[in-house]
């Protein structure tokens, strides 16, 4: 571990803890107190890292609502009101996505589906490529304001940079986008 002001690699532990039991460290070139979560997005929350990402995860994974979230966490000892659950999903959401997405690295099926579908994101209606394996995994999405060639050949680019491995089948909606965006895969 390095200190998050100075990177020094010169640091001690200490005996005492923070409030929530994270442990407090001493930097011996730049004289300063930090703990386990300075320096992350995590650093200025009044609950434990592992109950935020845990009312994040069950509002984005079973699609429950704010109030349902708070009501669950208070059943287990933690009172939170359902706009701060709000704030955390805003906040944390996309870093909870990315590590999602890291750990399917490399991960996917040889028989893969593709399509999009048109939705409404802020107002705005644009396409959602979407791409899932046999098995039922989501490989990954990509939204786009248009549906021709360029997005479906920058999302096929995607995928392959995702998955590390061309698929054996590609199974999709016979979009002409997709029969001139699998060719330019086909030929690379």
């Amino acid at each position: 571990m390095s200190c998050p002001h100075c990177r020094s690699e010169s640091i001690t532990k200490r005996r005492r803890r923070t409030s929530l039991g994270y442990r407090i460290y001493f930097c011996n070139s730049c004289r300063r107190q930090f703990n386990e979560r300075t320096g992350t997005p995590f650093n200025d929350l009044q609950f434990p890292t592992d109950i935020v990402l845990m009312a994040v995860l069950w509002r984005l994974r079973y699609k429950l609502g704010f109030r349902d979230v708070a009501e669950l966490l208070l059943q287990r000892g933690f009172e939170v009101s359902y706009e701060t659950i709000r704030t955390w999903e805003f906040r944390f959401a996309p870093h909870v996505a990315e590590n999602l997405r890291k750990k399917r690295h490399g991960r996917s099926g040889r028989s893969w589906y593709l399509d999009e579908t048109y939705v409404k994101v802020s107002g705005r209606w644009c396409y959602l490529y979407r791409a899932i394996d046999r098995d039922g995994n989501l490989l990954d999405s990509m939204l786009s304001e248009k549906r021709d060639k360029h997005a479906a050949r920058r999302y096929l680019r995607r995928l392959l940079a995702i998955s590390d491995h061309r698929p054996f089948r590609l199974t999709t909606d016979k979009h002409p986008a997709y029969t001139k965006a699998i060719r330019w895969i086909c030929r690379a």
